[in-house]
């Protein structure tokens, strides 16, 4: 038998499933998984987790079942490329003859003295429990700052903002307006949103430290009872470590056909790999439906396409708390009541699909 080991159930590894399960999966292939939590995890709506605005239980979605399916919890330490085995933490090896390494993203520091010790995160579920607790556990008057003002940082404040209205919301941004690879029209959208809902926005914004309840904006100290880092994104540090070309994000730069230039049994999906848009679950769903075209005709003895054509995302879409929204379908922007309802139908059909 074949295995094929699938490091990481996020949006690409579920996708990776969805597309050879139950019934398209060769007689003699059998599929590892291997993940630290027990069920896949809705990562796009970590920030309200983090703002007390749902329950956990409502960004999990159950892992498949199937005969050949085999799901191992646990952590990734390590690959051995030569002897082909993935290792574990406080656990056996796991020998691969495929391997699709999904391990998402980490919190980018850029440098900032502190940052890593001082800051909470939600780019994991454990993190966004963690940033959860502290969050609602903060007396009424309390000040957060949240460094960073992408997409995340934009929802992680509005969605607090509704949840806590007694708090003093500080978000930070570097540039002259949030939300800058948007359209003029949505960042001031947005702004004007967070001026009606007591949110500060401060623009041109540069952290050189962070310390215990602190931060320094233009080495201006800031006290904060809470800091929330959401400034930048970067490869896992498994991936990080390869040996590989890599681009500025520490991503792997890959072949056409999604693979390693010195391996064509490692595949790297989703935050990990160089791709031409930024990372997202909709790229990542895109990767993964021309991996398995890839592996399918390599199982069957025959040459994979020399090439795809490339992913085209439908848009992208935020939330700014349970009423409105903004984002881009196409070349159109939308704001409003219509880009939350469209947002919160996109993650019902998700959850309905594949729960």
């Amino acid at each position: 038998m074949r295995n094929l080991v699938i490091l990481g159930g996020g949006y690409g590894g579920m996708k990776i499933l969805s597309e050879l399960l139950p019934n398209n999966l060769p007689e003699d292939v059998t599929i590892t998984l291997v993940d630290r939590v027990p069920y896949h995890c809705l990562k796009t709506e970590y920030y309200a987790l983090a703002a007390g605005t749902i329950s956990d239980k409502e960004v999990r979605v159950c892992f498949p079942e199937h005969p050949r399916l085999n799901i191992k919890f646990g952590e990734v330490t390590g690959i051995t490329r030569e002897e082909k085995k993935v290792l574990l933490k406080d656990d056996e090896p796991i020998s691969y003859d495929d391997l699709i390494i999904g391990l998402g993203c980490e919190d980018k520091y850029h440098g900032v003295p502190g940052a890593d010790e001082f800051t909470y995160s939600i780019q994991s579920i454990g993190k966004s429990r963690e940033t959860y607790s502290v969050l609602n556990n903060l007396p009424p008057g309390s000040v957060v700052g949240i460094v960073g003002a992408g997409l995340s940082g934009v929802e992680l404040a509005s969605e607090l903002s509704e949840s806590r209205d007694d708090l003093k919301i500080k978000l930070f941004d570097r540039g002259k307006h949030i939300l800058s690879s948007f359209p003029d029209r949505l960042s001031k959208y947005v702004e004007n949103w967070f001026n009606k809902n007591n949110v500060e926005i401060i623009n041109n914004s540069n952290i050189t430290k962070v310390e215990e309840k602190r931060l320094y904006n233009h080495d201006e100290p800031i006290d904060c009872d809470v800091i929330v880092w959401t400034a930048g994104i970067q490869a896992n540090k498994i991936v990080r470590d390869f040996p590989e070309e890599k681009d500025n994000m520490g991503r792997v730069v890959l072949t056409p056909q999604h693979n390693l230039k010195t391996d064509e049994h490692i595949y790297i999906l989703g935050d990990c790999a160089s791709l031409p848009h930024a990372p997202s679950a909709q790229l990542a769903e895109g990767q993964a439906e021309q991996i398995v075209e890839v592996l399918r005709k390599r199982w069957n003895g025959e040459e994979p396409p020399a090439s795809f054509p490339p992913i085209k995302l439908k848009g992208i879409l935020g939330s700014l708390g349970k009423k409105q929204g903004f984002g881009m379908m196409g070349n159109s922007a939308i704001t409003g009541r219509v880009a939350r309802l469209i947002k919160s139908g996109i993650l019902w059909m998700y959850k309905y699909h594949n729960g």
